[in-house]
């Protein structure tokens, strides 16, 4: 452990406890006492607010001022944070929700991190690829600076935008960045992974009136359709974790009868697709009839 570590390592300690030696934090790290004195003075240096108390029960605490105050948050709920970011960490900024991590694990008691929930994410070859863009776009969110970048639509169509960015927004498996476009002088959401040649400029602007604006662009959704679909056993689980228990009901000894609303579009089509024969549309008829047209212009590309 090098000096910066310790020195973090220390003032993580001393916001979990009162008072802790010079004696047990040079045992802890395997250092002299000598190391441990000239820690303390580095910190307070830097306007960590240290103090010391002499005696036989004496050490080095931190002043309560610069704690979080502990009746707001109990072991278990910091517990419980801890476990949702320990697995979010697979899909956000790591080296952030690292330094996040560092700070909560020094709050909570070894016993709390023998958390009872663990989460696993796929390590997608793309995710590691696309961190860099996350970065970009954090860092000129903050700064407040234009992006320029080139944009490939869906239909590869490719359009070179200057947009002024606030928001990095993540939904299932895809990153996306909003903001306001100046191409289009509208406001617009962007798929990261369509983003080619990003780069941040110089050039800062004022914030738009952007929330009230975003309300009536979010307010847009896709056109929903109800349709009801034969699904098999094997998918069932699937269904209830989007749809809930709800929306399915007994049909047969092979089939459940499912009731869901899916977009009135390609995206509902490859959605209902993606189960295969382990899915059948029966109503409404026009749905079916739209969803065999899709199936068919699939099947063409390879005859």
């Amino acid at each position: 452990m090098d000096k910066v570590e310790r020195l973090i390592s220390i003032i993580m300690i001393l916001l979990k406890k009162n008072v802790v030696s010079t004696k047990e934090f040079a045992q802890l790290f395997n250092v002299s006492k000598r190391t441990i004195l000239r820690d303390m003075e580095t910190l307070s240096l830097s306007n960590i607010p240290i103090y010391s108390i002499h005696g036989v029960n004496g050490g080095y605490g931190i002043m309560d001022e610069y704690k979080v105050d502990k009746r707001l948050l109990s072991s278990s709920d910091l517990g419980n944070i801890l476990t949702a970011l320990g697995g979010l960490e697979q899909i956000l900024i790591s080296e952030e929700v690292e330094i996040t991590l560092k700070k909560i694990e020094a709050m909570v008691s070894p016993l709390s991190l023998k958390s009872s929930i663990q989460l696993s994410f796929y390590d997608w070859e793309g995710r590691s690829e696309i961190i860099q863009t996350l970065k970009t776009c954090q860092e000129s969110i903050l700064k407040r600076r234009l992006v320029s970048f080139d944009y490939i639509d869906k239909n590869g169509t490719t359009t070179n935008r200057i947009v002024e960015p606030y928001q990095l927004h993540f939904s299932e498996t895809s990153w996306y960045l909003k903001g306001f476009c100046l191409h289009r002088m509208r406001y617009r959401t962007f798929k990261l992974s369509r983003i080619d040649n990003l780069n941040m400029g110089e050039k800062t602007f004022n914030p738009r009136q952007y929330l009230l604006e975003q309300e009536h662009e979010a307010s847009y959704q896709p056109q929903l359709v109800a349709i009801k679909a034969l699904i098999s056993h094997i998918i069932k689980d699937q269904f209830i974790e989007r749809y809930g228990r709800k929306s399915i009901e007994s049909y047969s000894s092979e089939f459940l009868l499912a009731t869901i609303y899916v977009p009135q579009n390609s995206i509902g089509f490859q959605f209902l697709a993606s189960f295969g024969t382990n899915l059948k549309i029966v109503e409404p008829k026009t749905y079916v009839e739209d969803f065999r047209n899709f199936l068919n212009k699939m099947m063409d590309k390879y005859c």
